[in-house]
């Protein structure tokens, strides 16, 4: 019968280490206070705004999660992205709808703690019911294809 002493104790240790890293606060970790929001890209309208918790979402490869603060009302048009994205709602309430046209009768609403992933080129769009923050991780690059073209906002300046 093998022991369980050594998985403890492995258990044990990293435990200490992830106290004694979060009592310090190191760089890569955030409590929510301390979430720095910047403007999100042009390729979202205007109204959001966007903290990069880890990686480059803009590369070529790696992981990345970032999180997007959405003002009441915000609508995000149907679109898709070449990779898997995954989501979480972190506050508010965030509507989500799947297709190629922005219908709200066809939504499903999404609450603190909610977790969704749309697969790549799945068509989906998305609205903001009070303030939301959604938190979304993934492989990088995180690129945006509206299903519209004209609803791009970077193809209207």
């Amino acid at each position: 019968m093998k022991s369980t002493l050594p998985r403890v104790a492995l258990f044990a240790a990293a435990f200490l280490g992830l106290v004694l890293a979060l009592h310090g606060l190191p760089q890569n970790a955030f409590t929510p206070d301390k979430v720095k929001y910047g403007p999100a890209p042009e390729s979202l309208p205007a109204g959001a705004q966007l903290a990069v918790l880890e990686g480059d979402p803009g590369a070529t490869a790696g992981d990345f999660t970032v999180r997007l603060k959405m003002p009441d009302g915000y609508r995000i048009a149907p679109h898709w992205h070449p990779n898997r994205e995954n989501v979480t709602v972190m506050s508010g309430n965030f509507e989500v709808g799947m297709g190629d046209t922005f219908d709200a009768s066809k939504m499903m609403t999404f609450g603190p703690g909610s977790f969704a992933y749309m697969e790549p080129n799945m068509h989906h769009y998305g609205m903001a019911i009070g303030e939301v923050i959604v938190q979304i991780h993934g492989m990088s690059p995180l690129q945006i294809n509206y299903v519209n073209p004209s609803d791009d906002p970077s193809k209207k300046k």
